[in-house]
């Protein structure tokens, strides 16, 4: 199943109309910045429509909200604090990395330079803050927002942690799969599954379902970036609005990469290693690097580990007491993560 499923077009629109709202009557040029993050402007501050994220976060939110029985829209200001937070970061990560294309567009910084860049990224963080008090006008009770309020929190700080080792790990050349796997633990599986959890909170007291829901959540969040790592380096610009072999030529150290480190033969290695020593890889580098990927399996290997941790989802999913429609959707979501292209 590679193509988009319709889940995630049918909440689309309230959630993007709820951003708007959270950032309605802002006019500072710092806003601008995330209205062209978000799609809605051109760099000039024009309206425009185009190629917009996935909302993958917030549509899991609403989602498990309406498959716990609950009214998804009492749900949509955490929808949009859960894609601010992610949103945020993205701005951060771009700036981190340096990259200059995200969604087939110029990034943030690379218009209008790292400090304000950092700005609006930081701003958008506390903006999440202000769309969360909105859940009091949905009658969500102060106890249950408190709740929201911090396992938004924690995932933030869970996300910073999978990022600040991410960094960590392109100096070093001893980064174990497992030590992977806890950075993706952070950085990509804590906001997803908060995403979950919030949603099922805010549409059941059933602790139990909301646990299962979150540990659902964790292994949708580790699929999807193994499967990220996957199209980071094999994945089409056409389809991932990034050029072809962009985490080769970044030198991060992926699951693929991580997993030919540990497995090569022969001096491969020691090859790897010196390659990503180099200041700059060039086409040949890149070539050597992709020889050695195949040599060791690494992207037979990624696709067996996004297929496991897909299935772990979805035997959560047949196992959870959720509405037979949410038991679809949330299935369909799983097997889109599984097949994506971007």
């Amino acid at each position: 199943m590679s193509e988009q499923p319709a889940v995630l077009e049918r909440y689309r629109a309230e959630i993007e109309a709820e951003l708007r709202s959270v950032l309605a009557g802002r006019q500072s040029p710092l806003y601008d910045m995330m209205r062209y993050h978000f799609g809605w402007t051109d760099e000039k501050g024009n309206p425009r429509t185009g190629p917009a994220g996935k909302a993958l976060r917030p549509t899991l939110c609403l989602l498990a909200c309406e498959a716990v029985g609950g009214e998804y829209r009492r749900a949509l200001p955490a929808a949009a604090a859960i894609e601010l937070v992610h949103n945020y970061s993205l701005i951060h990560d771009d700036i981190q990395d340096d990259d200059l294309e995200r969604r087939h567009r110029p990034t943030v910084w690379s218009i209008w330079g790292k400090p304000q860049a950092i700005n609006a990224g930081t701003a958008m963080r506390f903006l999440a803050n202000a769309a969360l008090s909105r859940l009091e006008d949905h009658g969500v009770p102060l106890e249950k927002r408190w709740r929201i309020q911090r396992l938004l929190d924690e995932a933030t700080l869970r996300l910073i942690e999978g990022q600040y080792l991410d960094i960590s790990y392109e100096s070093r050349f001893n980064v174990t799969v497992s030590d992977y796997l806890k950075m993706v633990e952070g950085k990509t599986a804590a906001l997803i599954a908060c995403a979950v959890e919030v949603g099922a909170l805010l549409g059941t007291d059933d602790n139990g379902l909301i646990a299962g829901l979150r540990r659902l959540g964790r292994s949708l969040g580790l699929a999807f970036q193994v499967k990220d790592d996957i199209l980071g380096i094999w994945g089409q610009k056409q389809d991932t609005g990034k050029p072809v072999t962009s985490d080769i030529r970044r030198r991060k150290k992926t699951l693929p990469v991580i997993h030919a480190m540990q497995k090569a033969r022969d001096g491969q290695k020691e090859e790897l290693v010196n390659i990503y020593q180099n200041g700059t890889l060039d086409d040949d580098c890149v070539a050597r690097v992709l020889g050695i990927l195949e040599a060791t399996g690494a992207q037979a290997i990624g696709q067996e580990m996004t297929d496991r941790f897909c299935r772990e989802a979805i035997e959560a999913v047949d196992r959870l007491a959720l509405l037979p429609q949410g038991k679809r959707d949330l299935t369909a979501l799983a097997s889109f993560v599984l097949e994506r292209r971007y």
